[in-house]
């Protein structure tokens, strides 16, 4: 009789900048981004706004909840530095397609539920009920996200007031920045494994964020002309920039290029200071992960 294979992580990248200093972890804030089969992990010098540490995992063997938590927990017990309780801050960005995004003036915390319902199900059982509030715009992000993990992630900096945040959060705080000279309206998307995020900005302010579920090429190019479509974009004019696992040689750039005439990768975070070790990076990958440290 065939068994289950056992979840396992396996360290996919990483990068130590030399000024990293175990002692200093109380100068240090740590940022976790939390996948259904990866993990990223970030730590920054607050005081200089250097990211000395980046490291990104991917899971195998993980078909549920619950074989997701087991394989978290052995990083963890198996990573020294994740285990340490005194840093100055801890974030945890969650990526889940269970979100919605509410004006700030019409939300109620105990109303979560009922905004969640206008784009998802959530299990009561053993999923809880979050919110974030954003600074930069008007704007508040309800999601769903495993109860479980999120007690145990607070149960390992007991401490520390941990702050929670739906990916898309994240996202927005960067893109909001990096819109800040644009007075026309700019799309974004993040190619984030099966995951597409697109945005639209102007001026500072979020006029539209979902994210899709895609399988092919066609799904990806489908998903963004849709979104043109909706604003009345000029496929021929409208500028795009990406960000995420995508490239130059990628099907899903190649195919865009076909449809719309100004694709562009975008630039690395200005808020963060990286040193040489991270050239091996190309400038739009890790967007997402980098931008949890705006988020407060």
């Amino acid at each position: 009789m065939e068994t289950a294979s056992k979840a396992i992580f396996k360290l996919l990248k990483r990068v130590k900048d030399d000024k990293f200093d175990v002692d200093s972890l109380h100068n240090y804030n740590l940022s976790l981004q939390i996948g259904v089969r990866d993990l990223q992990v970030m730590v920054v010098d607050t005081v200089t706004s250097n990211c000395v540490l980046l490291e990104s995992y991917g899971f195998q063997n993980v078909a549920t909840i619950n074989s997701r938590l087991q394989v978290l927990m052995e990083l963890v017990e198996a990573h020294q530095l994740l285990r340490a309780g005194f840093w100055k801050s801890v974030k945890v960005s969650l990526k889940t397609h269970k979100f919605s995004l509410v004006p700030t003036s019409h939300f109620v915390a105990d109303s979560i539920g009922d905004y969640l319902k206008l784009n998802c199900t959530v299990n009561d059982k053993i999923e809880g009920k979050y919110y974030y509030q954003h600074k930069s715009s008007n704007v508040v992000n309800a999601f769903a996200f495993d109860r479980r993990l999120i007690n145990w992630i607070k149960s390992l900096y007991p401490s520390k007031e941990v702050i929670f945040l739906h990916q898309g959060s994240a996202l927005i705080e960067g893109i909001l920045r990096y819109t800040q000279s644009s007075s026309s309206k700019m799309v974004y998307a993040i190619q984030d494994k099966g995951v597409l995020h697109v945005f639209v900005a102007q001026n500072q302010k979020l006029l539209y964020y979902n994210q899709f579920s895609i399988k092919s090429t066609q799904e990806f190019v489908k998903y963004i002309l849709m979104v043109f479509k909706e604003f009345s974009l000029n496929p021929k004019s409208q500028n795009i920039v990406l960000w995420g696992t995508l490239s130059s040689q990628s099907e899903q750039y190649i195919a865009l290029k076909k449809f719309v005439a100004n694709v562009n990768f975008g630039e690395r975070a200005d808020f963060l200071k990286l040193g040489y070790q991270f050239d091996d990076i190309l400038e739009h990958q890790f967007f997402d992960l980098f931008c949890t440290y705006l988020c407060d």
